[in-house]
């Protein structure tokens, strides 16, 4: 079954570079599927690369120096033991920096948080002994305005987009300032098939949810784009070529299935056409984009 919900990766420049760095870091199940470039863009012509890690797909873009990470969406990738975990974490600590060092907690014999060289956020998980299931698992973590945010957020995405949840597994007590009591301090949420981790923190971070990490969701007709752009955009000024920002900050691209096919035919003429077409529009119109990509 196709991922439904795919993270989207903005880079300057390393985005190909980026996704062999982490095949070769995770190795099992990880593979660069797809390079592709869309040309004349207001950021030049861009490379968009397709990859999977530990059997969970990506996207990414060289786009500019435009956004930088940050540890707000971060990754859980879980391994059954020690070793792989010191394996995964060794590989993926060169040029960057520990934000949790490696080592064992009360949640997890073998834990570890990192930023890599290209300032992408990893936590490294020794599981206990149940079943691992999905190997890799986006994390959003909700902080300054969004604080204390998290429980609805996971119930209003679970409602969008079905699925189980939100399980609120640890809740902050009345000593966890500047938490506010029985706000999450960590949970999950499935939707579509897809499993998130949602958390809180009204530490003073200074940093939150922006477009270098978004979430994309690749929709088979027009209905399904306008459900999903009607109940989730909330900031006019942030819509662009398919790009939206939700309440909670959280960017999402909402996009057409066949906007891959398109990109990825081999015909240049085509995705050209195609990507002149969906730069003028704000929420993605797939007629306009089957009407360019026949011209």
């Amino acid at each position: 079954m196709a991922q439904k919900i795919t993270p989207h990766l903005w880079y300057d420049r390393e985005a190909v570079e980026a996704a062999e760095f982490y095949v070769d870091a995770f190795g099992e199940e990880s593979v660069v599927r797809h390079v592709n470039r869309i040309r004349d863009t207001p950021s030049g012509d861009c490379d968009v690369v397709g990859f999977t890690l530990l059997g969970f797909d990506f996207m990414a873009i060289s786009a500019g120096p435009h956004c930088r990470f940050t540890p707000a969406i971060t990754y859980h990738a879980r391994y059954p033991g020690a070793a792989a975990v010191e394996a995964a974490w060794e590989k993926l600590i060169p040029g960057g920096k520990a934000l949790m060092p490696l080592g064992e907690y009360p949640f997890a014999a073998r834990f570890g948080w990192l930023e890599d060289r290209y300032g992408l956020s990893w936590q490294i998980i020794q599981t206990r002994d149940e079943p691992i299931g999905q190997r890799i698992v986006p994390a959003l973590m909700f902080t300054g305005d969004a604080a204390g945010k998290a429980e609805k957020a996971a119930a209003f995405y679970s409602t969008l987009f079905g699925g189980a949840g939100p399980n609120v597994l640890m809740r902050y007590g009345a000593d966890d300032v500047p938490d506010r009591e029985g706000t999450v301090r960590f949970g999950e949420v499935e939707l579509a098939g897809m499993k998130f981790a949602v958390m809180d923190s009204a530490h003073p971070h200074g940093f939150g949810f922006n477009e270098a990490v978004s979430l994309l969701v690749s929709c088979e007709g027009q209905d399904e784009i306008d459900r999903y752009w009607t109940a989730l955009s909330a900031v006019p000024e942030a819509e662009q070529c398919g790009w939206l920002k939700d309440r909670f900050g959280v960017s999402w691209q909402i996009t057409a299935r066949r906007m891959g096919e398109w990109m990825a035919s081999g015909d240049r003429a085509v995705a050209d056409r195609v990507t002149q077409a969906f730069l003028k529009m704000k929420k993605i119109d797939i007629v306009a984009l089957e009407a360019a990509a026949k011209a």
